[in-house]
């Protein structure tokens, strides 16, 4: 098959698949519920999207930092403007088009900054694996405070009771059968791609040199401890946000550190099922706070408002990046002439 129509056969796959979790979660919105969402809204502390937005961008800019600090060994040094106007040029490209908007981030800087593309391609790489690592963290942390949350949340996503009490699908057997696709999945990629055991095998061994390099990368930086730092607050600004979210209405103002874990891990996975987070954010979200005890209508509300004001500040940053960068260079460029 074409590697351009596999990736658009890709593309459009995850977005129906996003499409239809957005479906799935508002199928049952009916005048009653939107009133009551109506209701929840328009008593909400509406100033605490000030600091939610404030929170955001400074994460992006953080992103930013932490990526300056990977070009530093290669001997590279770009104006820090210039790379966090690239880095939310590339997330407002990944809205509509994943994967493409870390290459445009990446030839964005190039262009500005006189870096080759394909050295700024691996400092991607490394990051993708740093952040993934990071987000392994993140779920144990979640596990270690909340012991018996991912049976909880299995049982809440799939274990449903009919209105005359009978039992459900169980999630020990939906967690059974996504193992089963898994593994069908492998053994189909193995007979299509008329793959060996040994190219399985070096499959395994290639991911966890990723994980390897990732953290050799780390090490062998000359401002490690500064890197490390950048995460941790990268990280934070994550959980906070949603913590923050939680003050917004009246209905989740009680909950706490806890539950932000827990969203920003329901959250981290929603971003990656679909293009931009649509409709898989939400969802998650959504049924993650149900498990909590959240009335349906409002676990709903909150899922899109976080959604909404995530999106908001990358559509926002990403306009005004791509319109502010060739100002500032022509700009930088007469400074420096003077």
């Amino acid at each position: 098959m074409n590697k351009r129509l596999r990736t658009i056969l890709q593309y459009l796959f995850f977005l129906g698949f996003g499409i239809f979790l957005a479906w799935l979660s508002l199928k049952n919105l009916d005048k009653e519920k939107t009133a009551q969402i109506k209701d929840a809204l328009r008593n909400a502390r509406h100033w605490l999207i000030i600091p939610v937005f404030i929170m955001l961008f400074a994460g992006h800019l953080v992103r930013a930092l932490r990526w300056k600090l990977l070009m530093e060994p290669m001997g590279y040094k770009p104006a820090t403007l210039n790379a966090f106007f690239a880095v939310m040029i590339g997330y407002l490209t990944n809205q509509a088009f994943p994967r493409l908007g870390e290459v445009l981030k990446c030839t964005v800087l190039a262009r500005y900054e006189k870096i080759p593309a394909d050295k700024l391609i691996g400092t991607i790489i490394i990051e993708r694996i740093i952040d993934a690592i990071t987000l392994l963290v993140v779920f144990g942390v979640t596990l270690l405070i909340q012991p018996h949350l991912y049976s909880e949340m299995m049982d809440a996503l799939f274990h449903t009771k009919q209105e005359q009490g009978e039992s459900g699908v169980s999630g020990k057997l939906i967690g059974l059968l996504i193992l089963a696709a898994l593994v069908i999945t492998l053994f189909a990629w193995v007979i299509i791609k008329k793959k060996t055991f040994s190219d399985v095998k070096n499959l395994v061994k290639m991911i966890g040199q990723r994980i390897v390099m990732g953290i050799s990368s780390v090490r062998q930086l000359k401002k490690r401890g500064l890197f490390l730092l950048y995460t941790l607050i990268l990280w934070s600004i994550y959980l906070f946000g949603g913590y923050i979210g939680f003050l917004a209405l009246r209905d989740t103002q009680h909950y706490g550190i806890r539950e932000a874990f827990t969203v920003l891990s329901a959250g981290s996975i929603g971003m990656i099922a679909s293009p931009g987070g649509i409709g898989a954010y939400a969802y998650l979200i959504q049924e993650t706070m149900k498990m909590y005890g959240l009335r349906e209508v409002i676990a709903l509300a909150f899922g899109w408002i976080l959604w909404l004001a995530q999106t908001a500040v990358i559509i926002i940053g990403g306009i005004i990046s791509f319109a502010a960068i060739p100002h500032y260079n022509k700009k930088r460029i007469q400074h420096e002439k003077a």
